[in-house]
């Protein structure tokens, strides 16, 4: 059974905004907030959006407050999409707490990337498409008009089309099937899990930011352990930026860093499924969206082409 696509926003739709993870200011959103305006649509900020809850870590509220705003936004039948402040860290404090009653009769795109990847899996469980695109919140290194763009292309019901460049690390051939995955860190912290990716038969989509080389090659490792690579017919690899150290890193501010591509080049060597390195989606300047449960046509030649 095909995942669901919720259905196109028209004008005046309201879009909640949420901060699932990590802690935010009014004024990383501020832009953000003016461009939704700006499209027609009506931010609906949750109670707990600016809530601070330090704890180890600098969270937007106690599990309960972030947990009660993400509840809030899946199951409000005035509500017709919710787009993350950002990433961070303590969306996977929320999985068993979620609840779909009236999602499942109203299903709207849920949008963000980075630790936003753990919800967006529990959705793909659940039979829900999403949006795996910028948050609200802009990197400290921007973000193209074009990543927003394309968001809202989708969000009113227009596919995305992609064709880039060829990357020396390709391999070539075609492949079509649902795509799953997203941030690589938050994809190996579910393994084992009942909130997995299912990887049989899939497209696979891997980006990262700030690992060490040896932490990027174990998650890799973990993934091949674990059947992962034998199970899909293809790989999407994103941005790959701050790896490493930035003292020895000459390609540390790179979007796709070059030793990285080699690690995941090297350590699916023994695999022939096709494989396009450097599709623009990640923690990078040009962040284009992807749907994560879509079905996704790849052809990698001379240039590559993915399609919805």
């Amino acid at each position: 059974m095909n995942p669901i696509f919720p259905k196109a926003l028209k004008k005046g739709d309201r879009i909640a905004i949420i901060s699932p993870a990590g802690a935010v200011e009014e004024s990383q959103l501020q832009k953000g907030l003016e461009m939704i305006k700006s499209k027609g649509f009506e931010p609906v900020l949750g109670k707990h959006l600016y809530t601070k809850f330090a704890n180890g870590y600098n969270y937007a509220g106690t599990e309960k407050e972030r947990i009660s705003d993400l509840n809030w936004a899946l199951n409000n039948e005035e509500i017709s999409a919710i787009w993350a402040s950002r990433g961070g860290y303590g969306c996977q404090h929320l999985l068993r707490h979620l609840k779909l009653s009236k999602f499942r009769k109203n299903p709207k795109w849920y949008i963000g990337y980075s630790d936003n990847t753990v919800i967006q899996s529990f959705l793909l469980k659940n039979g829900f498409a999403s949006i795996h695109g910028q948050t609200i919140k802009k990197s400290s290194f921007g973000v193209t008009d074009e990543s927003y763009d394309l968001t809202f292309d989708i969000l009113k019901g227009k596919l995305p089309k992609y064709s880039i460049a060829r990357n020396d690390f390709n391999k070539n051939g075609k492949a079509e099937g649902e795509l799953v995955g997203g941030n690589l860190a938050l994809i190996y912290a579910l393994l084992g899990t009942p909130y997995s990716f299912n990887f049989k038969d899939k497209i696979l989509f891997i980006e990262d930011i700030g690992e060490h080389f040896y932490a990027l090659d174990r998650m890799l490792m973990s993934l091949d352990l674990a059947g992962v690579f034998r199970n899909i017919k293809g790989l999407i690899i994103g941005g790959m930026t701050n790896m490493g150290d930035e003292k020895d890193n000459k390609n540390y501010e790179e979007s796709f860093d070059e030793l990285a591509n080699k690690i995941i080049s090297e350590r699916i060597a023994k695999y022939d499924f096709p494989t396009v390195f450097g599709f623009p989606n990640g923690h990078i300047y040009d962040n284009r969206p992807l749907i994560i449960g879509g079905n996704i046509k790849v052809e990698i030649k001379e240039k590559v082409k993915i399609e919805f």
